[in-house]
C-alpha cells in the first residue's frame, strides 16, 4: 500500500484501489466475493436507453481495468459524521444493526445502491439486496428492522410501551428521511464520454499481464485469433455471464443444468470473421469434461436460439445446496418430458444431472427405457431402478456425500414424477380431455413434494422491562452502540485500515502442507517482502521436504485407539451411579457427535509490529482479545520485557474467543520480523490461511448410559466427553472444565457422573470459541433427555420439567448453592410465549396430511455458569478515570470492543455516577458506592472506585451541572487529583475434582427457547419457521445491546447445529477454507419469526446493578432447532413404520436429515455396496 504501491494488473482489483486512495471504509472480508464486506456501488450510463444503472459489486474481485467510464461510490461517498449522515447509516445504527462493525459498510452499500434503484423497495427487494452480505454478530434482525422503514411497513417491533414492559427499542419518528435529489449525481463528463461514439478499444498492461476492452465484435474476434489460449473474463451482458457459467462451472451450474433441458441452440462466430458462423446444440456432449467445452479457443458466443415450447412439453429443473441462497449446488437437475398429444405416454424423456460427474450427465439410457411407457407408478419404479444402475458416484468422489448426493438423483426424479402427474390431471380437469388419458390421481398428502420454500425475510417482537428511573438516568436504557455511526459511515478504524508508514513491509505465512509435523497449516515459516502481494508470491514457491512419521491420526476414535489424551483427564460425581442404574426401569446407552465451528470472525487476524525508537521497544497495533498475553508472548519471543511491548487495540471486527490465544504466536512471529529488519511489518492473514490456521470449536463425542422410569424420571446417567483438541492443548482442557460442569444443565438427576478426555491428534489446535465447551456439555445432557422421552413415547417437554431443579435451595452436581426460580420463569414463560401446547397440536396436523414435509418443535431450559472455574481468571485488571479540566471526562479500560457494546456499557454505567454529583441531594456529603466501568468478555461488571469524583466532593458541595466545570477547575487548583483507578479482584472460585465439589462460578443466567421448523423429506432442506427465547439478564444495563446478544448468540449456534460443517482430507488438510465451501448463517436461514423477551424482576446481587453476562450463553439455544429437526425426522419416520431412535449428529445438515428420511430413494441409494478406497471427507 501507499505511493510505492507495486502495480500489477493481475492482482489490482476495485478493493486494491480504493485502499490505495485511504477509502478504507471498503472493507476486506473474504478475498472472494462471498461475504459482501467490499460492497461498493458502481453506475455507468447506457446511452441506449439513456439512463444510469446503479449496481452493487464486490470489490475484491472487480478488476480496476473493467471500470472504464463507470463512477464508483465507497461508503465514505454517501456520508461521514463530518458532514451529514446518508438515512441508510443513520437507520443501521439507530436500530442496533451494527455490533463489531466490520461487515456495515457493505450492508450499507448494498441497501443503498437499492434505494438509487428504487427509492421505495418492497420487502422482496430487501431481500434479494442483502442475500450476499453476511454478518457473524447480529443475527440480521436489527439491521433488516433498521432498513425495512424505506417501505412504509408497519414496524411490528416498534410498537411503543404498555406500561412497565416496553417493546420499543428505536424511534422511527427520530429518523432522517431519506430525499433522493440529495444523492450523489451521476458525473456529467462520463454521460458525456458515453454519448461520444466508441473511441476504439482499451489496452491496459504490466509486468505480467494485459488487458484488452474491444469496442467492436470485429476487434474482438481478430483479438481471440491473435491470444487463442486467454481468457474472456468478461462479456457483453447476459451474453458474457452465460458464457462465464457455460465454461466456469459447468459440473455444478444451475443455470447450465436447466437451459440443457431447453434443447437451446447456440450460435458461434469462427475466426477469422470470414469464416462465418456455425450453430451447435447444447446437449450433454457439448461439455468435453470439468470446466470444458466444445467451444474452439478462436469462437465467441454470438446468440442464443430458445425454442418456444411444445403443447403438452413440460421442463422443471430442482437443486439442493449447503442454504437455498448464495451457495453452489450439490446435485441439480434439468428435467424435461414431451407427452404424446391428449395422453399421458412419454413421447421423449430429458434427465441431466450436476454434481454427479465431472461434466454434466445425461440419464441417456434411462430416458430411452421409459419414453413410449405410460407416465404412472410404475414409470416411476423403473426410473428409479433404472437411475440407480446408470449414474454410480466413487465413494472417493470429489465433494464427497456420495449416498446423499445418489439419493438425490432420485428424489429429484420423483418429485418431477410427482409434478408432471398434476399437470396432466390439472389438464384432464381444465380442459375435459377424454378420460383415456388415465392419469393417476395425486393423493393429496404428497402434493408437499411439490411446495417450495421461499425466503422471507424475519420478524421479531420484543418485551423488556422499564425500570423506574429519572430521564437523566442512562442505565437500563436501549442505547445505541457508542461507534455505530463511524461503522455505518466506514470512519471506525481497525488494524488493517491503519495507514502503511514509511518503509513497511508485508509478511505472509508458510504452512505445512502434510501432518507429519504436527498438523496441517503448521506455521513452518515466514516470508517478508516490500508489498502484500509480492510476499504472497513467494510464500507459495517455498518448498518443503517432509519425512514420513507414523502413526498420524485426525479423528476422535482414531485418538480413543491410540489412547491419545492430554492431561489433565477429568471427573465429576454425584451419588452413586451404579446404584442409580440397579433401582432404574430401563437402561439406555447411546452417543451423540458434535462437529466443530469456524469463528468466521468478517475481520482475519493480523497486526502490525513497528520498532520502537529505544532498543527493544515494539509497538502492536493489533486484533486481540487478550492484548496481556500477547505483550507477554511477543516479550518473551524477542527477549525483552514486557514493559517494552505496547499494544493497541481499538476495535475488533469479530473475535468470538478465536482472537484470545492465536493472534500471540502471529504477533510473536510478526514482532520478531519488524526486530530483525528494523521497519514496521504488516501481517494479514487471508481468509483461507486463517481458517486453516487458527482453527476454532472443539469437535465433541458424548458417550453415555442412563437409568430411568417409565415415567421418564432419570435416576442415573454416565457421560464420557471426548473433544478433539488438535496437535497442542491450547484452552482445552478448561473448556473441557467448562463442558463437564455444565453436564447438568437445569436437571436434578440423583445419580450424575462425567468424565472428560482431550484428544490428541494431528490437527490444528482447536481453541476458545463463544460458550467455551458450555454448548457441548448441555447439548449431550439434552440428547440424553430426547432420547428418554422418545423411548418412553412421552412429549420431551414434559420429560424436561419433571427432572428440572424444584427446590429454592438447589445445588448443582459440583455442590454450587443456587436457586433455579428464574430458570422455572424462563421455562413457564417460554411455554406461554410461543403458545406451545396449541401450536404443538397444529405440527401435529400438518404432519398428519403431508407426507413429504414435516415439522418439529422443540423447548429448552438453560442454567449457564457465568465466569471461570479457576479464581484468578476472573480478576478482570483496572480501570482509570479522568477528569479534564474542561469538564470531560475519559474512562479508560482493558476490555476489548469487540461487537458486545462494552464501551457503551461503560459510557452508562460511569455516566450514572457523574449524574448523582451533579443532581444536589443536601447541604451533606453525598455518598455513593463503587462505579462499574469495566465490562470483560460479557461476564464481569469490574468496579473502579471514583476517588477523583469522591475527593472533589469533599471538595465541595454537590452542584448543578452548571457549575460543574467551575468545580473542576478549582480542583485543579487546589491539587485535588481528578484521576483514579480500581481493581476488581473477582470472585473467588474453583473446584476441587478429586472430591467433585466446588463454587466454580460467580452466578449463573438462565433462559429457555422454543424452536419450529420443517424440513423436506426428500431432499433434507429445511426451513426454521419460528424462535421464542426468554432470557433472564438480570435487570439490563442495555436492553438494545443484550436483545443483540442473545439473537447474535442463537443464530451463531443455528449454524453451529445446522449448516456450518468443517470437512477434512483423509490427510487431514482442512477442505472448507472460506465461505464458497463453508456457509454461516445468511439472512435466509434466520427464523421467519424471532422473538426475544428479556425476564422481568429478574435481580443479580453479584454484579453491578443487577445486571448479568449475557454473550456467550444462546449459542446452545441453537439446539432447539437441531432437535426441533429430529423431532421432524420422527415424525416422517413414524409414518414409514420405522424406529423413532436414530443417531443424527451435529451439525443436522441437509445430507443428514435426508438419509435419515429412510425410504425408497435412500434404500437404493444405499444398496449397492461401496467398493473399498480412501473417502474425499473424514469425520474429526
Amino acid at each position: 500500500m501507499g505511493s510505492n504501491m507495486y502495480i500489477d494488473l493481475y492482482h489490482v482489483s476495485l478493493y486494491v484501489c480504493v485502499c490505495a486512495v485511504g477509502l478504507t471504509g471498503t472493507k476486506y472480508g473474504c478475498g472472494g466475493g462471498g461475504c459482501g464486506a467490499c460492497t461498493v456501488m458502481v453506475s455507468r450510463y447506457d446511452p441506449v436507453e439513456e439512463s444510469i444503472h446503479h449496481c452493487a459489486v464486490t470489490a475484491c474481485l472487480q478488476p480496476i481495468c473493467s471500470l472504464y467510464g463507470a463512477a464508483v461510490v465507497t461508503v465514505e461517498g454517501i456520508g461521514s459524521t463530518r458532514t451529514k449522515l446518508h438515512p441508510v447509516q443513520e437507520r443501521i445504527a439507530m436500530a442496533h444493526g451494527s455490533q463489531c462493525g466490520f461487515c456495515t459498510p457493505g450492508m450499507v452499500m448494498s441497501m443503498y445502491t437499492l434505494l438509487r434503484n428504487k427509492p421505495k423497495p418492497s420487502m422482496e427487494d430487501i431481500r434479494e439486496a442483502l442475500a450476499g452480505n453476511l454478518c457473524r454478530c447480529t443475527g440480521y434482525r436489527p439491521i433488516i428492522d433498521g432498513f425495512k422503514t424505506f417501505c412504509n411497513k408497519e414496524q411490528c417491533c416498534q410498537n411503543g410501551e404498555q406500561r412497565q414492559i416496553s417493546e420499543e427499542l428505536f424511534r422511527v419518528e427520530d429518523f432522517i428521511p431519506l430525499d433522493p435529489t440529495q444523492d450523489l449525481i451521476f458525473p456529467p463528463e462520463l454521460i458525456l464520454m458515453g454519448k461520444k461514439p466508441d473511441g476504439g478499444q482499451l489496452c491496459f498492461q504490466s509486468e505480467r499481464v494485459k488487458w484488452i476492452s474491444p469496442a467492436l465484435l470485429t476487434d474482438l474476434i481478430q483479438l481471440k485469433a491473435q491470444y487463442t489460449d486467454f481468457p474472456m473474463l468478461v462479456g457483453n451482458a447476459t451474453l458474457g455471464a452465460f458464457q462465464s457459467n457455460l465454461k466456469a462451472h459447468s459440473a455444478i451450474s444451475f443455470l447450465v443444468t436447466f437451459i440443457l433441458s431447453l434443447s437451446l441452440s447456440l450460435s458461434l462466430s469462427l475466426s477469422p470473421l470470414s469464416a462465418g458462423v456455425r450453430e451447435v446444440c447444447l446437449n450433454e456432449e457439448f461439455f468435453t469434461g470439468f470446466g470444458k467445452t466444445a467451444l474452439r479457443p478462436d469462437e465467441i458466443l454470438l446468440a442464443i436460439d430458445i425454442p418456444h415450447s411444445k403443447p403438452w412439453e413440460f421442463i422443471s429443473a430442482f437443486r439442493q445446496a449447503q442454504r437455498r441462497e448464495f451457495a453452489f449446488s450439490i446435485v441439480n437437475a434439468g428435467m424435461k418430458v414431451v407427452f404424446r398429444d391428449e395422453s399421458a405416454v412419454v413421447e421423449s424423456l430429458d434427465l441431466y444431472y450436476g454434481g454427479v460427474g465431472p461434466s454434466l450427465v445425461k440419464a441417456r439410457n434411462t430416458c430411452k427405457e421409459l419414453s413410449g411407457r405410460l407416465w404412472d407408478e410404475s414409470l416411476l419404479a423403473e426410473g428409479i431402478r433404472l437411475l440407480k444402475e446408470e449414474i454410480s458416484l466413487s465413494p472417493a468422489a470429489p465433494g464427497g456425500r456420495v449416498e446423499y448426493r445418489k439419493s438425490l438423483i432420485l428424489s429429484f426424479f420423483f418429485k418431477f414424477y410427482m409434478q408432471m402427474l398434476l399437470e396432466l390431471r390439472q389438464r384432464v380437469r381444465v380442459f375435459n380431455f377424454p378420460s383415456h388419458l388415465a392419469v393417476t390421481d395425486v393423493p393429496p398428502e404428497n402434493l408437499s413434494a411439490l411446495t417450495q420454500y421461499r425466503s422471507e425475510l424475519p420478524q421479531g417482537h420484543h418485551t423488556f422491562q422499564v425500570n423506574d428511573q429519572s430521564s437523566t438516568d442512562p442505565v437500563g436504557r436501549p442505547r445505541m452502540h457508542q461507534a455505530a455511526f463511524q461503522q455505518a459511515t466506514g470512519e471506525a478504524q481497525y488494524y488493517d485500515d491503519i495507514p502503511a508508514v514509511k518503509g513497511e513491509l508485508f509478511l505472509s505465512m508458510v504452512t505445512s502442507t502434510r501432518a507429519h509435523v504436527i498438523c496441517v497449516g503448521q506455521i513452518i515459516g515466514a516470508i517478508v517482502a516490500e508489498n502484500r502481494e509480492l510476499a504472497k508470491r513467494a510464500s507459495c514457491l517455498v518448498t518443503v521436504t517432509y519425512e514420513d512419521v507414523l502413526p498420524v491420526f485426525f479423528t476422535i476414535q482414531e485418538a480413543i485407539e491410540h489412547q491419545s489424551f492430554f492431561e489433565p483427564k477429568r471427573k465429576l460425581e454425584r451419588g452413586n451411579v451404579e446404584e442409580g442404574f440397579e433401582q432404574s426401569d430401563h437402561i439406555l446407552e447411546g452417543e451423540l457427535y458434535m462437529g466443530g465451528q469456524e469463528h468466521f470472525y468478517m475481520e482475519t487476524q493480523g497486526l502490525i509490529a513497528v520498532p520502537g525508537e529505544e532498543a527493544g521497544e515494539m509497538e502492536l497495533y493489533v486484533a486481540t482479545q487478550h492484548a496481556a498475553y500477547t505483550q507477554e508472548v511477543v516479550g518473551l519471543t524477542l527477549g525483552v520485557d514486557s514493559n517494552k511491548i505496547t499494544c493497541h487495540v481499538k476495535r475488533l471486527g469479530g473475535g468470538f474467543g478465536g482472537k484470545v490465544m492465536k493472534i500471540a504466536s502471529l504477533s510473536a512471529i510478526t514482532a520478531t520480523a519488524a526486530y530483525r529488519t528494523g521497519r514496521a511489518v504488516r501481517c494479514v492473514l487471508e481468509r483461507g490461511d486463517d481458517m486453516l490456521i487458527t482453527s476454532g470449536r472443539h469437535p465433541f463425542l458424548g458417550k453415555y448410559k442412563v437409568g430411568y422410569m417409565d415415567d421418564g424420571t432419570i435416576l442415573a446417567a454416565d457421560i464420557t466427553y471426548y473433544s478433539n483438541g488438535g496437535c497442542t492443548l491450547d484452552e482445552s482442557s478448561f473448556i473441557m472444565e467448562k463442558a463437564l460442569l455444565h453436564m447438568d444443565n437445569g436437571y436434578k438427576i440423583p445419580h450424575l457422573r462425567g468424565r472428560g478426555f482431550v484428544c490428541r491428534t494431528f490437527l490444528p489446535s482447536y481453541t476458545a470459541f463463544r460458550g467455551f465447551g458450555g454448548p457441548q456439555g448441555l447439548t449431550m445432557i439434552e440428547s440424553v433427555l430426547h432420547e428418554v422421552a422418545a423411548k418412553c413415547g412421552l412429549p420431551a417437554h414434559q420429560v424436561r420439567e419433571m427432572n428440572m431443579y424444584q427446590s429454592e435451595d438447589s445445588y448443582t452436581h459440583h455442590k454450587q448453592l443456587f436457586s433455579p426460580k428464574d430458570m422455572l420463569r424462563c421455562w413457564s414463560e417460554c411455554l406461554e410465549k410461543s403458545d406451545y401446547e396449541q401450536r404443538l397440536l397444529a405440527v401435529q396436523q400438518f404432519n398428519s396430511t403431508n407426507r413429504w414435509r414435516k415439522r418439529g418443535m422443540s423447548i429448552v431450559p438453560m442454567k449457564f455458569g457465568i465466569g471461570f472455574s479457576k479464581g484468578f481468571y476472573n480478576q478482570v485488571g483496572c480501570a482509570l478515570v479522568n477528569i479534564y479540566k474542561d469538564g470531560s471526562v475519559l474512562v479508560s479500560h482493558g476490555g476489548t470492543e469487540m461487537g458486545q457494546g462494552i464501551n457503551t456499557k461503560a459510557i452508562q454505567v460511569s455516566s450514572i455516577c457523574l449524574i448523582l454529583i451533579l443532581t444536589p441531594v443536601s447541604d451533606s456529603l453525598c455518598v455513593f458506592t463503587s462505579v462499574e466501568s469495566l465490562i470483560i468478555i460479557y461476564i464481569y461488571k469490574n468496579r473502579t472506585v471514583n476517588m477523583c469524583l469522591h475527593a472533589l466532593l469533599h471538595y465541595s458541595k454537590p452542584c448543578k451541572p452548571v457549575f460543574f466545570l467551575y468545580q473542576v477547575v478549582e480542583a485543579y487548583c487546589q491539587k485535588v487529583s481528578l484521576s483514579a483507578t480500581g481493581f476488581f479482584m473477582g470472585p473467588h472460585t474453583g473446584v476441587d475434582w478429586k472430591r467433585s465439589e466446588g463454587t466454580a462460578y460467580y452466578y449463573f443466567t438462565f433462559g429457555a427457547c422454543c424452536s419450529e421448523v420443517e424440513i423436506d423429506c426428500l431432499t433434507g432442506d429445511h426451513k426454521n419457521i419460528r424462535t421464542d427465547i426468554v432470557m433472564d439478564v438480570g435487570r439490563s444495563l442495555n436492553p438494545a445491546l443484550d436483545i443483540g446478544q442473545v439473537e447474535g448468540g442463537f443464530v451463531q449456534g443455528l449454524g453451529l447445529y445446522t449448516i456450518e460443517e468443517l470437512q477434512f482430507s483423509p490427510d487431514g488438510a482442512l477442505r472448507t477454507r472460506g465461505p464458497s465451501d463453508y456457509k454461516i448463517p445468511a439472512l435466509i436461514d434466520i427464523p421467519r419469526t424471532l422473538n426475544t423477551h428479556l425476564l422481568t424482576n429478574a435481580h443479580n446481587p453479584h454484579a453491578i446493578y443487577s445486571s448479568k453476562g449475557i454473550g456467550e450463553p444462546t449459542v446452545f439455544f441453537g439446539c432447539t432447532i437441531f432437535f426441533a429437526i429430529k423431532e421432524a425426522i420422527a415424525a416422517a419416520r413414524r409414518e414409514r413404520g420405522l424406529s423413532e431412535s436414530f443417531n443424527l449428529s451435529s451439525p443436522a445438515t441437509a445430507e443428514k436429515i435426508r438419509l435419515a428420511c429412510e425410504d425408497t430413494c435412500t434404500t437404493a441409494a444405499f444398496s449397492v455396496k461401496p467398493e473399498p478406497c480412501k473417502p474425499w471427507a473424514i469425520d474429526i
